[in-house]
């Protein structure tokens, strides 16, 4: 099966910590490396789990705060050093497009890979990456700076060819494909064969929403409406509710209502305060909305598919 797996490099909020990294995740789907957000230290934790810089070349930027995007300059400049070539996309807002190329011309002036600027414009929803088996969309979120979101969804797979069918009618190599898509078959006599009676039910789909720092608001809900899994921020526990109001971040147990709201199947919840040495309190009041939480952690690999 297909892979499509999320890495966590770092689940801590605002400053490094023993515990915690800034924020930082990488999306594998079929050996093709997404980076979302890129907080210091990644680029030693990318290394640590085993992840190849020549497979990245797509990077996502939530929103211009330090604990999302300082470790950026550095893993760029990495790259260059091991000779990464092709392009390296980074998916930002324009100001911090402006600032990492400035960096960039100053630093890595002869780096061997050219890096292209897509610039996010801010509350805009649009697909930002697609290929054969994937598309990226941005989504608004609410904080207090322009912040996004992303939506990783994977395309409708093909249907699978019942083998003895397709021998016993003799369908040729070159229709295969037009069958796995749904077409049916039409004998030499004019006979049609329907395409239930060719293949079986494809798998389904599966998606995967990054809800980066953002206060509650049901419009997030309403934006990943029918999303398989969520990532959701959970900076505070909920004695601490108006402080994450204030300060433009989500509870844990508001990033449950917002899962519960969105329809999805799992939520993983990360960018903790730093004034909790163990995040249970988290889980547990997240749990009491939504029964399928799962607490992000450097080193985490969660399999979507």
């Amino acid at each position: 099966m297909a892979k499509f797996q999320i890495s966590i490099l770092g689940c801590g909020s605002a400053t490094p910590t023993a515990r915690h990294q800034p924020s930082c995740q990488v999306i594998d789907f079929r050996d093709k490396l997404f980076m979302i957000d890129c907080g210091e230290g990644a680029q030693l934790q990318f290394r640590r789990m085993g992840l190849k810089f020549s497979r990245l070349n797509h990077i996502f930027i939530s929103h211009l705060h330090g604990d999302h995007l300082f470790g950026l300059p550095g893993l760029l400049s990495t790259m260059a050093l091991h000779e990464v070539s092709g392009s390296v996309t980074v998916h930002i807002f324009k100001e911090g497009a402006h600032l990492l190329k400035e960096w960039m011309d100053y630093f890595n002036r002869n780096a061997p890979f050219e890096i292209i600027y897509d610039v996010i414009e801010e509350g805009e929803r649009r697909i930002v990456y697609e290929d054969s088996g994937l598309t990226v969309e941005t989504f608004p979120l609410y904080h207090r700076t322009p912040c996004t979101g992303f939506i990783f969804r994977e395309k409708p797979k093909l249907r699978h060819l019942k083998g003895d069918m397709v021998k016993y009618l003799n369908i040729p190599v070159w229709q295969l494909k037009n069958i796995k898509e749904g077409a049916d078959w039409v004998k030499d006599d004019g006979t049609i064969i329907p395409n239930s009676h060719l293949t079986t039910e494809a798998e389904p789909s599966v998606s995967y929403a990054y809800c980066s720092d953002t206060m509650f608001d049901r419009r997030v809900a309403e934006s990943i409406q029918g999303v398989d899994t969520i990532y959701h921020e959970a900076t505070y526990d909920n004695s601490l509710e108006q402080k994450a109001r204030e300060r433009g971040h989500s509870t844990a147990r508001q990033a449950a209502e917002i899962a519960k709201l969105s329809g999805a199947k799992r939520l993983i919840i990360g960018h903790f305060s730093k004034r909790y040495n163990s995040e249970e309190i988290l889980l547990d009041e997240a749990k009491e909305v939504f029964p399928n939480v799962v607490l992000a952690n450097e080193g985490l690999r969660i399999d979507l598919i």
